[in-house]
């Protein structure tokens, strides 16, 4: 008997929110959000895009914001819960399906996105598979790379789990890893930012927005966010020769 995939269950619930409450957890969405819309940012308005186990809502503000048709779907209906405002305004819509065998057809949306999943599935080639085969234009993901201070991961998941009380185990990718992974469904990786030179975990536990911005200026402005930072999130572009 196959299980379904659960995972988005736990970051689509209130105590997986906490994590990203206060200023610090402010700072770390808008920086995400501004990454993604550059990245969607030539998208036009209208544009079908599906959120795949973003029942976290930190994408849908920005999704809807651009004028976006979106879709978030979940593996399970509670994960709904925190979609609610725009569910009842309208503005999305979500659906319960399976995150290993979207229920769409191939190229239904024009982009395809999934946030905190990939590094949490068991099944990650047919997690980036599924995202591929009903996206028409682009993927978009978030993984956590072992090119960054993450390469202590094990010393630092101490400290991740002491500040987070209920963290999950996580998986390292190389980026060429994650090219290779979109390589072979006929996509190519056009475009990606890091996001933080030092661990989430390590602001977190410092507690000060203003403090996190001083640490993390200068990598960012030397280049070594971009290359070595973390979480890194990815643009993968189908190939106009791929059939």
């Amino acid at each position: 008997m196959t299980v379904r995939e659960t995972a988005d269950v736990e970051t689509s619930s209130d105590a997986y929110a906490q994590r990203f409450s206060g200023a610090i957890g402010a700072w770390f969405l808008d920086l995400q959000a501004r990454h993604l819309r550059d990245l969607l940012g030539h998208l036009p308005r209208g544009s079908r895009v599906l959120d795949v186990g973003g029942g976290h809502a930190q994408l849908v503000p920005m999704l809807v914001e651009a004028g976006f048709a979106v879709t978030v779907l979940g593996s399970d209906p509670s994960c709904s819960a925190r979609l609610r405002p725009w569910l009842d305004s309208g503005a999305c819509r979500f659906d319960a399906g399976d995150l290993l065998a979207l229920p769409y057809p191939d190229r239904a949306f024009d982009a395809v996105l999934s946030f905190r999943l990939l590094p949490h599935v068991a099944d990650r080639p047919r997690l980036v598979s599924e995202l591929c085969r009903v996206a028409g234009r682009h993927v978009v993901v978030d993984y956590p790379s072992r090119r960054s201070v993450n390469v202590l991961a094990d010393r630092l998941f101490v400290l991740k789990k002491g500040v987070e009380g209920d963290t999950r185990p996580f998986t390292l990718f190389d980026p060429p890893g994650i090219a290779a992974a979109f390589t072979r469904e006929g996509f190519r990786i056009a475009g990606e930012r890091g996001q933080f030179f030092w661990p989430m975990a390590l602001h977190r536990a410092i507690g000060s927005a203003i403090v996190a911005r001083l640490l993390e200026w200068m990598p960012r402005a030397t280049g070594l966010t971009q290359a070595l930072g973390s979480p890194r999130i990815a643009r993968a572009d189908r190939r106009t020769d791929a059939t």
